[in-house]
């Protein structure tokens, strides 16, 4: 070992300060070195940067103990290199990963939106064929059970896929969906029905089973009238008919966005009302 090599080790043990700092860069080093081969795991490439990482690593600290100048000089250039071949082999791993970073806030009210959009358009298709269906919006409150009981799917949310599964011939007609996020996790379940009485008389077993499922959980359910096309929106066990596509995509976003007052009795501000208007969430008992 050169007498240089030994200067700086009684430097650095001299100095706790110092040693401290370079502790401390060595473990903010091998944290993202870590975390960097923890995120690429299993990507074609991560072998290959272990491979060429460790390699240049081992080169360099030789390269330094044997005191090989050239050698040096020419690894110096290859870091910078490697650096830019970083960017080059892994681009698709790093957009995915800015993408995920860049979807915790605003992406993902983005795809709220774009789940009640897609949701709402569906409906209205299916309320002008008059077609029954039963959309149910999971949130806080987990329902694995009632998933369990249905066609699990996992499927990425679009119109096109919810208007077949209720299509009258379709077999995932009867029961409901259930809605996580912007996947639909299951179909054709069963949920409970209201045990109200009044309103085992009144409603159909579509908008019972609205009703009981957002009496058991926080979830919002949509339903569709198979014999009038109506459109009817319930939480917290408490049912709205005859909403109409617009007042729909309103409280949606307002429940599953915004978070607003549950009871849906205030998520709005008071608003003037026509006298046909029935789009306002009463306290009152629900009139039928």
């Amino acid at each position: 070992m050169s007498v240089s090599h030994m200067h700086i080790f009684d430097y650095i043990f001299e100095n706790p300060l110092y040693l401290l700092r370079l502790c401390s860069e060595i473990t903010v080093l091998f944290f993202l070195i870590y975390s960097a081969m923890y995120y690429l795991r299993g990507t074609r490439g991560a072998y290959s940067l272990a491979g060429l990482l460790i390699a240049l690593i081992m080169l360099t600290f030789l390269a330094d103990f044997l005191e090989f100048e050239v050698i040096k000089w020419l690894l110096n250039g290859l870091w910078t290199i490697f650096s830019v071949a970083l960017i080059v082999i892994f681009q698709p791993e790093l957009r995915r990963a800015f993408a995920q970073l860049g979807s915790r806030s605003f992406m993902k009210k983005m795809r709220k939106k774009e789940t009640i959009d897609e949701v709402v358009t569906a409906v209205i298709n299916l309320s002008n064929q008059r077609t029954g269906a039963l959309i149910v919006f999971e949130r806080a409150i987990g329902m694995k059970a009632i998933i369990n009981s249905g066609i699990a799917l996992e499927s990425r949310l679009n119109h096109f896929l919810i208007e077949a599964m209720f299509h009258t011939k379709s077999p995932l007609h009867d029961g409901g969906v259930i809605i996580r996020g912007n996947t639909i996790v299951a179909a054709h379940c069963i949920f409970p029905l209201t045990h109200e009485s009044e309103l085992q008389r009144t409603l159909g077993t579509r908008h019972r089973a609205a009703i009981g499922i957002t009496e058991e959980t926080d979830a919002v359910a949509v339903v569709v009238s198979e014999e009038s096309g109506m459109i009817s929106l319930a939480c917290r066990g408490r049912l709205k008919r005859n909403v109409s596509p617009d007042v729909l995509s309103r409280y949606l976003n307002a429940l599953l966005i915004s978070g607003e007052n549950d009871s849906l009795a205030g998520v709005f501000a008071p608003q003037p009302k026509d006298e046909d208007d029935d789009t306002g969430f009463s306290e009152e008992p629900i009139e039928l």
